[in-house]
């Protein structure tokens, strides 16, 4: 399971959490303008816009979990297993397969209103990578600084959603997710008042208890409520360090901690990574499960010209300051 989110303070960040048993070997993938993108049903597409973001690096193809681009154009891939139908090669299309599409819209849209454009001309196929890595059942996150979208093709079609609320989780689909905030209009970041009885001499028993009555469990439906209230009423200031922790407290709220989510006999689901990307300057901030050190990687201190791809292994093993 997963959870992404979006924040603004004077730049734009975007990032997600990476909730799984185990990882495939992430890596921070940085694709430069002139790497030879090839697709599947879509030829070669040789010059384009620089990316950066967390992938599985197969033969020096970057399966993107996450990214953004050079144009502050953030895209995140998010488990929707039972819900997720990709459509039919067909002709005149722009037939993209579910494995290209982050990059297929990052390399080419600055924008969520120029994403949209493409959407309209796109079918999203199920073209498989490779015969072991079947098509991944997933629904998709697209943001600027100015809107954020959500993407689910399912048996009835492509569908394109406005977020407001700028979070996504995973199942049910997003109306569903949506329409379960209703439930929770009550919330409030401030302490609680006595609204259930007159009669009964109800108060307050503990300093702190701003927003009593916010889900706290693993369950997507929870987190995505629990980061869209955290998200919404999140304040920081407006400095790259003080907008940096912040995301990174509000993905904090639905940390995966190993034993609390099992999802096979012996087999845990973790937080094998937290992103956060300031897509307004093109770096991206990562911490792992053993790894609570923020660790960086600059876009721009790559050769952005450049035809090859550079990737870094996430850094794993808690570092520790030792202060005597």
């Amino acid at each position: 399971m997963c959870t992404a989110a979006t924040y603004k303070t004077a730049d734009f960040y975007f990032g997600r959490t990476l909730d799984y048993e185990f990882s495939y070997g992430d890596e921070v993938a940085v694709l430069p303008r002139n790497y030879a993108l090839a697709f599947r049903h879509m030829g070669t597409l040789k010059a384009h816009y620089a990316i950066i973001g967390m992938a599985y690096v197969v033969g020096d193809y970057p399966l993107y979990y996450d990214g953004i681009n050079e144009k502050g154009l953030g895209m995140a891939g998010l488990n929707f297993v039972g819900n997720a139908v990709y459509q039919e090669v067909g002709e005149g299309r722009e037939n993209i397969a579910q494995f290209e599409f982050i990059p297929w819209i990052l390399a080419q849209c600055a924008s969520v209103e120029e994403a949209r454009e493409e959407l309209d001309k796109m079918n999203l196929v199920g073209t498989q990578f490779g015969e072991q890595l079947p098509a991944a059942q997933l629904h998709w996150i697209i943001a600027d600084e100015k809107e954020c979208i959500v993407v689910e093709c399912m048996v009835d079609g492509l569908h394109v959603y406005d977020n407001p609320v700028g979070v996504l989780t995973n199942n049910p689909p997003f109306p569903q997710q949506m329409f379960l905030l209703n439930q929770y209009m009550h919330l409030s970041p401030k302490q609680p008042v006595n609204t259930f009885c007159e009669q009964l001499p109800l108060e307050q028993y503990s300093r702190g208890m701003g927003a009593l009555g916010l889900p706290g469990d693993l369950s997507s439906t929870s987190r995505f409520a629990r980061v869209a209230f955290t998200r919404l009423h999140a304040m920081s200031g407006e400095s790259e360090a003080e907008s940096v922790s912040q995301f990174f407290h509000i993905l904090g709220s639905v940390d995966q901690q190993r034993g609390c989510c099992e999802v096979a006999d012996g087999k845990y689901e973790i937080t094998l990574y937290t992103s956060c990307c300031n897509a307004t300057k093109g770096i991206y901030y990562y911490t792992t499960y053993e790894n609570h050190q923020i660790t960086a990687v600059d876009m721009h201190r790559e050769n952005l010209d450049g035809e090859t791809l550079v990737h870094y292994p996430v850094v794993k093993g808690e570092h520790i300051l030792w202060q005597n």
